[in-house]
């Protein structure tokens, strides 16, 4: 029974032992490659990356270091396409590599100092020049380039001291050198956008902190930089976009998260509050501007938009004072915005006060000569201010600019009753009586007619000879020339009855 069990192991081993063979004459033929294979491997990127295809060059020289891992110049060469591809964090690990097969391999130290440099690595980087120039003394690029690491380091430490006094100019100023230096390093870019954030300036901020974000593989901080800068300036879109980035990197991030829910809750509210508007809802966004203060009270960039868009709400539903004590407030907080110089000047116009509403017309046309909506406003509230010096038929009629026909129709005939010439007696009272019927009836002509109406909206009498072409008369006239109260080229004591249409 001993020797069964002895034969039925020997048997196991032997199977395991061919099992092996021929698992690993399996391996080396799928992952194995011979010499010939990996040449055409090198060749192949080679041509790939004179060509410009730099993925497919990657992929073929992938295969060289798979096939032949002791040898420093697939290593090189996958570095340099890898330096094409602008990712000189993955080149890194491959000269690194290379140099470690071959220590005297020159070529790979330069690059690997060139790339060290420009991330800001100074001491690192003098160390491989220096290494390229024991072996070879007269190398001038090894020679140029410890000269700007010596540089380099020496301004890193002004451009801290300038920081650690308070002095931020002076520390912006030594660090343009530094990054012209060491484009990759996103400290400097970091520290540099620190100072103009100090100075006021959080344009220049983001114009560093953007690219900075990506030159670190979890820079959450920059990115959440990122985008509280975008919120102060009222840009909730991009600072959306640039807490997602942070997000992406962690979703658990806390003052990511935090901050995300308050931008998408403030982007939700402005971009509903705008679609409302496009679609004259104009109440209800204005309500939706109102809670827009409510849930950003802090930063005045939010108060103010919210203000200019409920200030042209109210003037858009006509709620005219309302509109104008909106845009006023808006004005203080933003003096040169147009579209609040504009609106709060069409509230005016719908009190008819024209006067005021020159004077913004004027004002904003000083912020932007060429504007022609400013333009055109300014002429109808000049035309506007020179008719009511004249005849205002709203005025005649004791309606507002925005009644509609049967509000007019009704004062027309309350003060046809009042002023009709019958209910005069002496001749005075019955000439002034004869003119305020002639306005009377002539104000409820031209504002029941929708063309006449538009022109005069737009600050031309229809019925002044001096706006018509080729018109005669006078100002005062019966409209079309008539006068019913008088009879031949003189006046008559005539009594007509009248019927209030």
């Amino acid at each position: 029974m001993e020797s069964g069990r002895r034969k039925g192991l020997s048997g196991v081993l032997s199977s395991l032992s061919l099992l092996c063979v021929v698992l690993d004459l399996q391996i080396d033929g799928v992952l194995g490659a011979t010499p010939v294979e990996i040449e055409h491997h090198l060749e192949m990127g080679r041509k790939l990356l004179a060509a410009g295809q730099l993925a497919e060059a990657l992929s073929h020289y992938h295969s060289a270091v798979d096939g032949d891992s002791k040898n420093y110049l697939t290593y090189y060469k996958r570095a340099a396409v890898f330096l094409a591809m602008g990712k000189s964090k993955s080149a890194l690990p491959d000269l690194t590599r290379a140099i470690q097969l071959k220590p005297d391999f020159l070529a790979a130290r330069l690059q690997r100092g060139n790339i060290l440099l420009k991330q800001g690595n100074a001491q690192e980087a003098r160390e491989d020049f220096k290494a390229v120039l024991q072996r070879s003394t007269e190398h001038q690029e090894a020679r140029e380039q410890l000269s700007r690491a010596d540089e380099l380091e020496e301004l890193q430490e002004m451009a801290h001291h300038a920081h650690h006094q308070g002095d931020y100019a002076k520390t912006i100023d030594i660090l343009e050198r530094v990054i012209e230096i060491s484009p990759w390093d996103p400290e400097s870019r970091e520290l540099r956008a620190g100072c103009f954030i100090r100075l006021g300036d959080p344009r220049k901020a983001i114009q560093d902190l953007t690219p900075a974000a990506k030159l670190r593989t979890d820079n959450r901080a920059a990115y959440l930089k990122l985008s509280k800068l975008h919120y102060q300036l009222g840009e909730h879109q991009e600072s959306l976009n640039q807490v997602r980035e942070c997000l992406k990197l962690d979703q658990d991030d806390k003052e990511c998260f935090a901050h995300y829910k308050q931008v998408k809750k403030l982007s939700k509210q402005m971009d509903s509050a705008e679609e409302l508007i496009l679609e004259q809802r104009f109440q209800e966004a204005a309500d939706k501007y109102e809670l827009v203060m409510k849930t950003e009270p802090t930063v005045q960039f939010y108060t103010s938009k919210a203000k200019e868009r409920i200030c042209h709400c109210l003037v858009q539903i006509k709620r005219s004072r309302e509109a104008v004590d909106a845009c006023t407030e808006a004005h203080q907080l933003d003096p040169q915005n147009l579209h609040i110089l504009r609106d709060r000047a069409e509230a005016y116009i719908q009190l008819q006060d024209y006067e005021k509403a020159v004077e913004d017309y004027q004002e904003a046309r000083e912020f932007d000569n060429e504007n022609q909506e400013i333009r055109e406003g300014l002429d109808r509230a000049q035309k506007l201010l020179k008719q009511s010096r004249k005849r205002d038929y709203y005025k005649i009629l004791g309606v507002g600019r925005n009644a509609n026909k049967q509000e007019i129709i009704k004062a027309y005939r309350k003060l046809a009753q009042q002023w009709h010439p019958d209910n005069f007696q002496s001749e005075t009272d019955k000439k002034e009586a004869e003119k305020k019927f002639i306005d009377i009836a002539s104000a409820k002509e031209v504002l029941t007619d929708p063309e006449m109406r538009q022109k005069f909206d737009a600050g031309e009498d229809p019925l002044d000879p001096e706006s018509q072409q080729g018109g005669g008369g006078r100002e005062g006239a019966w409209p079309f020339g008539f006068n019913p109260f008088e009879s031949g080229g003189g006046g008559g004591n005539y009594h007509f009855k009248f019927t209030y249409n």
